[in-house]
């Protein structure tokens, strides 16, 4: 049985809204179809609903922040677009595009509208254009998907949103369960089309009640405000890069060779040793959480990303949790799409894109094979590498096998003191040499897998001291990476996208050659 949204447009526009903000854009529909008992449906619904289409578009303030709406209603004709509801909905992002205002789509919607056939279903396109228009210029869009939202609105703009939100229990699918059984004789599991099914695969960034969504798009909205340093903010703080809470790679010569590489192994697997969400949770503001993949069995996943600031620099967040004593994070398949997703999102809305490197390596399953996780990071390599926006990686611990190198192409690379980065865990390598695991801390001496050797071959731009380490410091290591990635991202939006992207190129054809990094 399909969940339906409990709320009217009207409802969602009065629940988002700051009180008599709306400013409704339509324009009455006229048209009559010729066809007599399509036309008697429109009047019902007219006359049930007060609206005379399936959709409400304006303009409305959130926390005083303009904000463009497409509200769909479901109780006409089930929110179906036919040919009117996709000219209003298309009028209404090309004026969100022309008056530069970010845009909100709360689709409800069973699909194409039936009774218009093809001509509706081709209006996909059009809408389509209109919201990719829309991200081209730079502007957020963003999407609401409400119960149920199904077929082509599911399909195309209804989950163009970056982000894509929905709501609790929210049936999201491309064919509606019925229509699922009738051609294929089998029933559609409830799960499969269920919100939160769709956000443990990464396909949703966040599950909000309504009751939620007026506040975590009003952070969004004033953390988008800041994408543009204010004038009184000096666009550089290159003093502070030397100062003495970092060690940069220049400066550690042959008299500063870097700690012993396999004890930073040892200390990297410490249970005490801080991960992403410890960094975000002790030295970001204004996080905004976004959901990752879980794992087939239910349990919390490897990934975490959300939005945040360090400093005063917003920037788009993805990070590798650090598994906790006793258990396994493999970095899956579907984690690495979602890296990709959050890189995407990181450039739709013109925001730098942090990466935290802290795992033991990728899955390794026959599922893992079959779901193609090395062709997910060759995918991740490739989506970063090209990504408009500034990447900044954070090797903030374990850095093992191409799990990790898929997060760490990027214009600046930090790394905490003891972090490091192999193409196998040194006992791994051990193994292919030694044919056994007892050559481990040899292996890992004789690699350069430190994070002073990833400077002398490019990688690492800067390196942050642990003092001892960062089991033993917590919240002190934290401020000091988090006080790192403020005056690294400071640095990034200082230069011109031309300028930074070239650089970037050069920065890739040097990886790996300690002779040729003039």
């Amino acid at each position: 049985m399909t969940i339906r949204s409990g709320l009217t447009a009207a409802q969602l526009i009065d629940l988002l809204g700051d009180p008599g903000s709306f400013d409704c854009w339509d324009t009455p529909v006229t048209a009559v179809p010729a066809d007599g008992g399509y036309a008697a449906s429109l009047a019902r619904a007219r006359a049930r609903t007060g609206l005379d289409e399936a959709v409400t578009t304006g303009r409305v303030l959130v926390d005083g922040r303009p904000l463009a709406l497409v509200v769909s209603e479901f109780r006409f004709l089930g929110g179906s677009i036919g040919v009117a509801t996709a000219e209003r909905i298309t009028r209404a992002v090309e004026r969100a595009t022309a008056e530069r205002l970010p845009l909100l789509a709360l689709p409800v919607s069973g699909g194409t509208r039936m009774q218009e056939g093809s001509a509706a279903f081709l209006c996909m396109v059009r809408i389509t254009a209109a919201v990719q228009a829309h991200q081209a210029a730079g502007l957020p869009y963003l999407t609401y998907l409400r119960s149920p939202t199904m077929g082509g609105v599911f399909a195309s703009w209804g989950t163009l949103g970056q982000p894509v939100l929905a709501e609790p229990g929210a049936r999201l699918g491309f064919l509606g369960p019925r229509v699922y059984e009738e051609l294929r004789g089998v029933r559609l599991p409830e799960e499969v089309q269920r919100a939160e099914t769709l956000a443990a695969r990464g396909l949703v960034d966040a599950v909000l009640p309504p009751a939620e969504l007026p506040a975590f798009v009003g952070r969004l909205l004033a953390l988008l405000e800041r994408r543009t340093p204010k004038a009184a903010t000096p666009r550089t703080t290159a003093p502070e890069v030397t100062a003495p809470t970092a060690t940069t790679p220049e400066a550690a010569g042959p008299e500063e060779p870097g700690p012993d590489a396999w004890e930073s192994v040892r200390l990297t697997r410490r249970p005490g040793r801080p991960g992403v969400r410890e960094l975000l949770a002790r030295a970001a503001g204004g996080v905004l959480p976004l959901t990752a993949p879980i794992l087939p069995d239910g349990t919390e996943g490897a990934l975490v990303r959300g939005l945040a600031e360090f400093g005063d620099r917003p920037a788009v967040v993805v990070g590798q949790q650090r598994a906790r004593p006793g258990t396994e994070r493999p970095f899956t398949a579907a984690d690495l799409r979602c890296v990709r997703r959050t890189a995407r999102l990181a450039e739709q809305l013109r925001l730098p894109l942090v990466t935290v490197v802290d795992t033991a390596g990728a899955e390794l399953s026959t599922r893992a094979e079959l779901d193609g996780v090395a062709l997910e990071i060759a995918h991740c390599l490739h989506t970063l590498i090209a990504l408009r926006t500034p990447v900044l990686a954070v090797l903030l611990g374990q850095g093992s096998g191409g799990g990790a190198l898929a997060l760490l192409p990027a214009d600046r690379v930090l790394a905490a003191g003891h972090a490091w980065l192999a193409p196998l865990p040194p006992e791994g390598a051990s193994a292919i040499v030694h044919r056994d695991g007892e050559h481990a801390a040899e292996l890992a001496r004789a690699q350069g897998i430190g994070a002073h050797d990833l400077a002398a071959v490019g990688l690492v731009d800067e390196v942050l001291p642990e003092l001892p380490d960062a089991a033993m410091e917590s919240e002190a290591f934290c401020d000091r990476v988090g006080r790192a990635i403020g005056r690294a991202l400071a640095e990034l939006a200082a230069q011109p996208e031309d300028a930074r992207t070239a650089a970037r190129a050069i920065r890739n054809r040097r990886l790996g050659d300690p002779t040729n990094r003039s």
